[in-house]
């Protein structure tokens, strides 16, 4: 997204911000203190700067749109906090092997254009032992559950309106189905994955395994 419609994305999701707040607190629940957070397409940077109020880790987010970028960075500077925002490609990520211990992504996985090299990618710049979480729609997710999710963003009606219409007409037609993702983690660097689903979505969690210590 770029320009209006990326500034409107921003206004329509403003809403949810309550459950941006519990998601950086879940978060803060079991990573420790000093550990560096990368949200990948954090697209207004919500997320990412809920994160960054906890002053309990240095946190990174990547996004293809400058818009984005240009955004969240303001929203930053806004709450007064410091958030790295960068402008790439979660398929070739500008940063160097092992600079993460958490990585997430939320709603944006089913739009990458190459899922298997973001996956990749994603384990290249966590550390050993780190861990991943990519949360996205569910292709089967029921419709109650969508209208459910829709009036929770608190939108007028118009974006209510255009916001179900995308979900219909576009989101669903691109998101995975749970089996889809897990083939597609078990092809990826990770091999393996745990896969929660709840709602409209589903939660894929990937582990880096912890680098093998050396023989004597």
């Amino acid at each position: 997204m770029e320009g209006p419609i990326a500034t409107w994305y921003a206004r329509s999701t403003r809403g949810r911000l309550p459950a941006f707040v519990k998601t950086a607190a879940e978060i803060a629940s079991w990573l420790p203190a000093g550990g560096a957070v990368l949200e990948v397409a954090p697209g207004p940077g919500y997320l990412a700067i809920e994160i960054a109020k906890l002053r309990r880790y240095q946190v990174t987010g990547l996004d293809i749109s400058k818009s984005f970028v240009r955004i969240a960075s303001q929203n930053a500077a806004s709450a007064g906090v410091t958030v790295d925002f960068r402008h790439g490609d979660v398929a070739r990520m500008p940063f160097p092997d092992a600079s993460f211990d958490f990585v997430i992504c939320q709603a944006a996985f089913k739009n990458f254009a190459e899922p298997l090299a973001a996956l990749d990618e994603i384990h290249r710049v966590l550390r050993a032992g780190g861990s991943a979480s990519i949360q996205d729609l569910r292709k089967n997710a029921p419709s109650h559950e969508i209208d459910a999710e829709i009036e929770s963003m608190a939108l007028d009606p118009l974006s209510a309106l255009f916001t179900q219409l995308t979900f219909r007409f576009g989101l669903l037609r691109a998101a995975y189905k749970v089996e889809a993702i897990e083939r597609l983690a078990s092809r990826s660097r990770f091999g393996k994955a745990q896969i929660l689903t709840n709602g409209i979505g589903f939660d894929l969690r990937l582990t880096k395994p912890e680098a093998m210590r050396r023989q004597p």
